[in-house]
Protein backbone atom coordinates (compact mmCIF):
# COMPACT_ATOMS: atom_id res chain seq x y z
CA UNK A 1 0.00 0.00 0.00
CA UNK A 2 1.57 3.46 -1.20
CA UNK A 3 1.66 6.15 1.84
CA UNK A 4 -0.42 8.58 -1.02
CA UNK A 5 -3.63 5.98 -0.58
CA UNK A 6 -2.91 5.54 3.63
CA UNK A 7 -2.79 9.36 3.77
CA UNK A 8 -6.20 9.91 2.26
CA UNK A 9 -7.75 7.04 4.74
CA UNK A 10 -9.66 8.51 7.47
CA UNK A 11 -8.55 7.77 11.49
CA UNK A 12 -11.27 5.35 11.87
CA UNK A 13 -10.53 3.64 8.55
CA UNK A 14 -6.74 3.55 9.77
CA UNK A 15 -7.14 1.78 12.96
CA UNK A 16 -9.72 -0.76 10.94
CA UNK A 17 -6.84 -1.28 8.09
CA UNK A 18 -4.26 -1.54 10.99
CA UNK A 19 -6.36 -4.52 13.00
CA UNK A 20 -6.83 -6.10 9.78
CA UNK A 21 -3.37 -6.52 8.73
CA UNK A 22 -2.03 -7.43 12.20
CA UNK A 23 -4.34 -10.18 12.39
CA UNK A 24 -2.98 -11.48 8.84
CA UNK A 25 0.49 -10.85 10.35
CA UNK A 26 -0.19 -13.00 13.01
CA UNK A 27 -1.62 -16.21 10.20
CA UNK A 28 0.97 -15.76 8.46
CA UNK A 29 3.60 -16.14 11.38
CA UNK A 30 2.01 -19.42 11.99
CA UNK A 31 1.82 -20.47 8.35
CA UNK A 32 5.88 -19.51 8.96
CA UNK A 33 6.49 -21.59 11.89
CA UNK A 34 4.69 -24.13 10.33
CA UNK A 35 6.59 -24.39 7.06
CA UNK A 36 3.79 -23.59 5.11
CA UNK A 37 4.73 -20.28 3.90
CA UNK A 38 5.86 -20.17 0.51
CA UNK A 39 7.15 -16.12 0.45
CA UNK A 40 8.69 -15.20 3.69
CA UNK A 41 8.87 -11.30 2.09
CA UNK A 42 4.91 -10.99 2.27
CA UNK A 43 5.69 -10.60 6.18
CA UNK A 44 7.95 -8.09 6.06
CA UNK A 45 5.84 -6.16 3.43
CA UNK A 46 2.94 -6.36 5.92
CA UNK A 47 4.90 -5.45 8.97
CA UNK A 48 6.11 -1.97 6.32
CA UNK A 49 2.37 -1.34 5.76
CA UNK A 50 1.51 -1.59 9.62
CA UNK A 51 4.56 1.14 10.38
CA UNK A 52 3.12 3.49 7.71
CA UNK A 53 -0.45 3.25 8.98
CA UNK A 54 0.70 3.67 12.50
CA UNK A 55 3.13 7.13 10.90
CA UNK A 56 0.14 8.08 9.48
CA UNK A 57 -2.09 7.91 12.87
CA UNK A 58 0.44 9.65 14.80
CA UNK A 59 0.53 12.41 12.30
CA UNK A 60 -3.12 12.87 12.28
CA UNK A 61 -3.75 12.79 15.87
CA UNK A 62 -1.14 15.22 16.61
CA UNK A 63 -3.08 17.79 14.68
Amino acid sequence: MKIKEIRELSIGELKQKNRGLLEELFKLRIRHTSGQLDTPSVMSLIRKDIARIKTVLREKEDR
